[in-house]
């Protein structure tokens, strides 16, 4: 078995390449002049896993060289983060079915799959070989145990990821809950923990992904009024768009991480760990 990998899940790859104790080949990337994209990786026998990220659309298209260059192996495509997955239905007549497009794509010449912490599950229906939904809850509820709160609260931003919440607390015992919004008034919000008392309580607000951060931003603030003696927040994929960091932190959230899934300066969980176990499992099915 060989892992190789694409430019944006280098580092990843690498993690995973450790775990398994197997062979990271070397890939190279570059462009030619017209701007299409090239890769050239080192012989390939046997086995391949290729590790990529869905990012942004060179990930997408080196992903596609990548599984057409190892097409002299049996070949695995471990996929952290899907882009285009959540766009997983037609609101509009004309409209594609982009999450399908990309299933499709990726399922030519790969024998199986594997994507993290998918945002909806029934995703991976629409790939035409096996995928499995690898979940790095655990990761994340050891990275909030380095912490060392003090008995902290864990909630989910909506009703839709408490499942996620839940595996995420039950790493350390902790208390768990999911923030609800109620409407006051025609301007007027409130967000605050369903059943649970932020008040005194460090919280930590996770969820499988953040892209502009607003939604947390407001309950960050909120929450503070509502006597949260800290609040932090972690998620599987960091994306942080339009200067979500900066909102984040700006709002009074002490700490923003995520993994390494989506890679950048806040990847401190990594997922490799439960790839690899997941890739060790499927080997004994």
């Amino acid at each position: 078995m060989r892992i190789i990998s694409t430019e944006r899940s280098q580092v990843l790859a690498a993690r995973i390449a450790e775990k398994l104790g197997v062979p990271l080949v070397e890939t190279k990337f570059t462009r030619f002049p017209d701007g299409e994209m090239y890769l050239r990786c080192g012989e390939l026998d046997g086995e391949t896993l290729i590790v990529s990220s869905i990012v942004d659309n060179d990930m997408l298209v080196q992903t596609l060289l990548a599984i057409d260059a190892a097409d002299q192996s049996r070949t695995t495509l471990i996929v952290p983060y899907l882009g285009y997955s959540r766009q997983d239905r037609r609101f509009f007549p004309g409209e594609p079915i982009s999450a399908r497009a990309v299933a499709r794509a990726l399922s030519a010449g790969i024998e199986r799959a594997f994507v993290v912490n998918i945002h909806d599950p029934g995703v991976l229906d629409f790939f035409s070989v096996p995928a499995e939904n690898v979940t790095i809850a655990s990761a994340v509820g050891g990275y909030i145990g380095d912490l060392n709160l003090n008995d902290p609260l864990i909630l989910a931003p909506d009703e839709g990821a408490t499942a996620f919440a839940a595996n995420v607390a039950a790493v350390g015992e902790w208390d768990c809950d999911h923030l609800e919004k109620t409407r006051l008034s025609g301007e007027e919000v409130r967000i605050a923990p369903k059943s649970i008392d932020v008040d005194g309580r460090e919280a930590v607000i996770v969820d499988d992904i953040i892209s502009t951060g607003g939604t947390l931003a407001t309950a960050a603030c909120m929450l503070r009024e509502q006597g949260a003696v800290s609040i932090h927040a972690a998620c599987v994929h960091g994306v942080f768009t339009s200067g979500a960091y900066t909102r984040l932190r700006a709002a009074g959230i002490s700490s923003v991480v995520s993994s390494d899934t989506y890679e950048n300066a806040s990847s401190f969980i990594s997922a490799a760990n439960a790839i690899a176990t997941a890739i060790r499992e499927d080997a004994h099915h």
